[in-house]
């Protein structure tokens, strides 16, 4: 387990918000300082600080990305047609790992690329353990058979802490789940405000 995935609430706490919209969160319990011995003190932030802000939110929200993997999807929405911002939101909802836990497969984006790593997941009947695996409308993601009964799975399937968006379509009797289309910003459940065309405006300084 990184320090990242130890330390995941001190991220939410460093925003100020409740990242993944779970009752866990320290924001919950009245804990709104950033995290260190004393916080900090919140100034209103500067447009370099608020877009900051807006891409810290988005990569942080999907648990392990990396700046590197992030500037990488960055890149790549700039390069297809239609609107950037979209295009970014699309390409990391098409991310196996996101997909785990929109699915409901997960409890949070950091086991969902857990779950993906150590083998538990089929795309199309085939094992895939890489987190960033993109998908096509249309693919089947399944829990593998022998991993049906992981408790961390069930517990996640059974919760009612969030639904599962209408860009999937999900059976979690049989545990199968189908990637149905590219979400737009708007089709995702973010529990908190995302605002990707300040993630675009940081990159184009």
């Amino acid at each position: 387990m990184t320090k990242r995935i130890e330390a995941k609430y001190k991220i939410n706490r460093r925003l100020g918000v409740n990242l993944w919209g779970r009752g866990k969160s320290p924001l919950n319990k009245g804990k709104e300082n950033p995290p260190g011995q004393h916080g900090a003190r919140r100034k209103k932030p500067s447009d370099f600080g608020t877009q900051l802000m807006a891409k810290q939110k988005l990569k942080g929200y999907y648990g392990n990305i990396s700046e590197k993997q992030f500037r990488k999807l960055y890149d790549e929405a700039v390069r297809r047609r239609g609107d950037t911002s979209e295009n970014l939101i699309g390409l990391l909802e098409r991310r196996l790992d996101a997909a785990v836990y929109r699915l409901k497969f997960a409890p949070t984006p950091f086991a969902a690329r857990q779950i993906v790593n150590h083998g538990h997941i089929q795309v199309n009947g085939k094992r895939v353990n890489i987190g960033s695996y993109r998908l096509k409308d249309g693919d089947v993601i399944s829990v593998r058979p022998r991993s049906k009964d992981m408790a961390l799975i069930l517990e996640a399937t059974q919760s009612g802490e969030r639904d599962v968006p209408d860009y999937l379509e999900v059976d979690h009797k049989d545990m199968k789940g189908k990637f149905v289309r590219t979400p737009k910003l708007a089709d995702v459940p973010y529990p908190v405000q995302m605002e990707p065309n300040l993630v675009v405006e940081f990159y184009s300084r």
